[in-house]
């Protein structure tokens, strides 16, 4: 697992912070690999998103999550993105992305492992503005409680939702 964490987010961090919430080395899972392509190939395998959403401000304001990958060593913009899917309530979100498919996942140089992963609170389908702290009205996204899950699953292995405590049993 690269990590299952609970973040509440308010207001008043939104604008200092741009945004973006951050998931540090040593806070990622104990069995986030130093080389994602070898012995164990997770750079061609996928990623499994979760995304609970515990607490919003009332209204149906398109929201998204940016989960970004920053990297030990990296070219060009030096970072990668996925996302999660856009919701308008409470309640849970979840999807599979190819490593290999998301935005600028060229730009990591996976051998050398990643240093912590950006998150990024932004209103869905806003385009290069989109960030929330960019937006007229805070109060349509903060504050905010979730529960983000990220598990890592190598080329040709399956997602099993009963390694992560707390999901139950199934399996994908």
């Amino acid at each position: 697992m690269l990590f299952d964490r609970t973040f509440t987010f308010e207001e008043k961090d939104a604008a200092p912070a741009k945004s973006h919430l951050f998931v540090k080395g040593d806070e990622l899972g104990r069995g986030t690999p130093t080389d994602w392509t070898a012995p164990v190939d997770y750079r061609n395998g996928t990623v499994y998103i979760r995304i609970e959403v515990l607490e919003k401000p009332d209204g149906e304001t398109p929201t998204t999550w940016s989960l970004c990958y920053l990297p030990n060593r990296g070219r060009d913009n030096n970072y990668g993105c996925t996302k999660t899917p856009s919701y308008t309530t409470e309640g849970v979100y979840e999807k599979d992305v190819k490593m290999t498919e998301f935005w600028e996942n060229d730009s990591i140089i996976w051998s050398e492992g990643i240093k912590q992963m950006s998150l990024v609170v932004k209103r869905a389908n806003a385009g290069g503005k989109a960030h929330a702290h960019l937006q007229p009205d805070l109060k349509a996204f903060f504050p905010t409680r979730i529960r983000v899950t990220m598990v890592q699953v190598a080329k040709g292995s399956t997602y099993d939702a009963s390694r992560v405590p707390g999901l139950g049993d199934k399996k994908k």
